[in-house]
């Protein structure tokens, strides 16, 4: 989880109710390095809208109006960012396949067709499991990846 800088201080009890009837948008990658600057080179693939608790006191994780949701383009999620209900950016977090904060039922997203949450859980501040080199990467034809040191 990568908390936006005004929360920094916050429990992870505290982030969980800030989140209370907010909004969860999946991106794609290319996620902005920290969660208070803006989403800029990524696509919105799904949008979600928390309960009201957004979390449950069980391990089930966090509790969404609607999942699974329609999925709004196609893509492969890569991280999803977490609002107030007033659209403060409260946290970034992993998301997708592998050692991520959220996981699906799909490995990628098709428009019109069902996204849906299958867990969702906090990493500590600082524990994404990518490369530093890879945020704000905006890879570009012709241009290689970075490679593993």
């Amino acid at each position: 989880m990568n908390v936006a800088s005004e929360f920094t201080a916050c429990s992870e009890d505290e982030i969980r109710a800030l989140l209370d009837g907010g909004t969860l948008t999946v991106y794609s990658v290319a996620r902005p390095i920290t969660a208070d600057r803006p989403v800029d080179r990524s696509g919105v693939l799904a949008t979600f809208k928390f309960a009201s608790p957004a979390f449950s006191g069980d391990a089930a994780g966090a509790v969404f109006a609607a999942n699974p949701v329609p999925a709004s383009s196609v893509g492969t999620p890569g991280f999803a960012r977490a609002c107030k209900v007033d659209g403060t950016v409260v946290a970034d977090f992993s998301a997708g396949p592998g050692p991520r904060e959220i996981k699906f039922a799909e490995v990628s997203c098709s428009q019109g067709a069902p996204v849906k949450i299958t867990a969702f859980k906090f990493f500590a501040e600082g524990g994404w499991p990518e490369r530093p080199d890879y945020y704000d990467a905006h890879p570009r034809p012709g241009f290689t990846m970075p490679m593993v040191p």
